[in-house]
């Protein structure tokens, strides 16, 4: 039995946990995680107005139908970038988010649309918050898009807005219970 140090025999794998979770006293806990996740905030509904004088799409991934935004249909670009830069200076450790569907998808249609999110929030556990509101079982797999693309679930939301925010301060994101693209993210530092 060489390799394993001390140990007459192989551990299983639940001693390992103990001994694992008895060394990290300084590791946060899984409540506080849950309860870190409390504070993405979806924003105040605002009115939804056609405006038919909407804002050209120079943003060539948005262009495409199936990820043609609602929210950009439904207001004007000052007014979306107006209030991005209002809740950026308000809120300067939080990434503003719109989430919505993909059209054609069969899954559930989240309630809110609009989100605040920690910077330092990965995208898993953003992942975590969409399931919660739209009510999605465990066994159901549910994917988030950025430009059409799948964002890697460690990555920060603060790396992926950087790299990925529109051009009015808000970042796109939709979900869908297939993978309807299927392109992965380059490497994200």
């Amino acid at each position: 039995m060489a390799g394993y140090g001390q140990y007459s025999q192989k551990p299983n794998s639940a001693s390992r946990l103990r001994s694992a979770t008895s060394q990290n006293k300084g590791a946060p806990s899984y409540n506080l995680r849950v309860e870190r996740l409390k504070w993405v905030m979806p924003l105040k509904a605002t009115p939804t107005h056609q405006y038919p004088h909407r804002q050209q799409q120079t943003n060539k991934s948005q262009s495409t139908a199936a990820m043609r935004s609602k929210f950009k249909d439904e207001h004007p670009f000052e007014k979306r970038k107006a209030e991005a830069e209002r809740i950026r200076q308000k809120y300067t450790d939080r990434i503003p988010v719109i989430c919505e569907k993909v059209e054609k998808s069969d899954i559930a249609t989240i309630d809110k649309k609009k989100y605040l999110v920690p910077a330092d929030l990965t995208v898993g556990q953003f992942v975590y918050v969409i399931r919660k509101r739209i009510k999605l079982s465990p066994e159901k797999a549910i994917f988030i898009f950025v430009q059409d693309t799948l964002p890697p679930t460690a990555a920060l939301m603060s790396s992926i807005y950087e790299l990925h925010k529109d051009e009015d301060g808000f970042l796109y994101i939709t979900y869908s219970g297939e993978n309807t693209f299927g392109d992965l993210f380059e490497e994200v530092e």
